[in-house]
């Protein structure tokens, strides 16, 4: 048999897969295991969203291949959505690319922009696949310290020249996975300006801009003015009208960026489904404010459960202002030991901050995706595992 390709060798395992596989090997002893480790939203889509896709799946027509750059109906719901929503006006045929879901349009970008040892700046802490992306690609991450006395925002003056003078490609991610902190237009402005400066593509990976609290709107980098010419947005339907499992999302950007992306893409796949296309059209344009907020409220609420029993089950945390989680400190600082056993001890799966860079040593991050009375029981079940801890 011959050996795997030095990329795959060299290749970490993705973090919630090992975590995963250690949850399902515990299930299948039969062992009852809630799982606030990873952003699944447990609430369904919009109803008109599911009938949308169940009545266009039942037209013939819609079986065969919709083409590289999707269907044009669900770039035009983006591009009024984007206008609407933000005041940005985007060309929907030449700057709206539709995803196989986010995660699937930040690994090809990696490939389409990064060479072997390259630089890519990365947030220390940050969602995986930035890193998993720039592993793919063979190129360097360089972390960028995101420290809660900044509100989790980098300083790019921390960054040294000769590193921004290398540097290819930079990831941003506002409200932060898995921080819950938040950025104004006036952080975007500069991360804008710094990227021109040095002439580095700018990621922005946006999938929690609807996951928001206490009146809190979230923003978009390409309000920007000139930021398209230099940037890339990642818009993902999976955590704002909850359709993870649907894998739709899209890349917002100027056309050579967007061109330089497809062309990775159309040889990776050819497009999704055309059914899934127009229900997440549907979504983008007939979701109201007030069923986002109504599952808003779901969301906080369950951020306030946690965060009251905190200091019950060793963590200090807050209510974040946006996103699916809460990020908790670790009093005594060991998450992976923390982690480990409320899974062994609890049966409880909590994702420990390493999995999200460096930096996340002595943090853990809960999600609130989870039914209310699993997310109860959870938290007694920890309640009763940490008051019995001898150590």
């Amino acid at each position: 048999m011959p050996n795997a390709s030095d990329r795959v060798r060299n290749l970490p395992d993705y973090p919630f897969a090992v975590l995963s596989k250690k949850i399902q090997e515990l299930i299948s002893r039969r062992i009852d295991v809630i799982r606030l480790d990873i952003g699944n939203p447990d609430l369904p889509p919009p109803d008109f969203v599911i009938d949308c896709l169940a009545q266009a799946a039942k037209n013939d027509n819609n079986h065969g291949y919709t083409g590289y750059v999707g269907l044009p109906a669900f770039r035009n719901a983006v591009a009024d959505y984007y206008k609407k929503r933000f005041g940005v006006l985007i060309d929907p045929d030449n700057e709206v690319l539709p995803l196989i879901g986010s995660k699937e349009g930040i690994l090809n970008l990696s490939l389409a922009y990064l060479d072997h040892n390259d630089i890519v700046l990365l947030p220390n802490v940050g969602y995986p696949s930035y890193y998993m992306g720039a592993q793919l690609a063979g190129a360097s991450a360089w972390w960028i310290e995101l420290a809660p006395e900044d509100q989790y925002l980098p300083n790019f003056d921390a960054i040294p020249s000769d590193i921004a003078m290398q540097a290819k490609m930079l990831w941003i991610n506002y409200p932060n996975n898995p921080t819950g902190a938040i950025a104004d237009l006036s952080f975007y402005a500069k991360a804008v300006n710094f990227c021109k400066q040095y002439d580095i593509l700018l990621a922005s990976d946006n999938p929690y801009v609807e996951v928001t609290f206490d009146g809190y709107s979230a923003g978009s980098l390409l309000q920007v003015p000139d930021a398209k010419e230099h940037s890339i947005e990642f818009l993902s339907l999976s955590k704002t009208y909850n359709m993870a499992g649907w894998r739709l999302g899209a890349a917002i950007g100027s056309k050579e960026i967007l061109e330089n992306l497809l062309k990775v893409k159309s040889n990776m796949d050819s497009g999704h489904f055309k059914p899934i296309y127009e229900a997440g059209a549907a979504a983008l344009e007939f979701t109201s404010q007030d069923w986002l907020d109504s599952r808003n409220m779901v969301y906080r609420r369950r951020a306030e459960k946690i965060v009251e029993i905190a200091p019950k089950i060793g963590l200090h945390a807050e209510i974040p202002k946006g996103s699916l989680y809460v990020w908790a400190r670790v009093a005594d600082g060991n998450s992976q030991i923390y982690t480990e056993d409320a899974l062994s001890m609890a049966n409880v799966s909590i994702a420990p901050g390493e999995i999200y860079g460096p930096g996340g040593t002595g943090y853990v991050r809960l999600s609130l995706g989870v039914p209310d009375n699993r997310l109860d029981e959870a938290l007694n079940r920890l309640q009763m595992w940490y008051s019995k801890r001898s150590y």
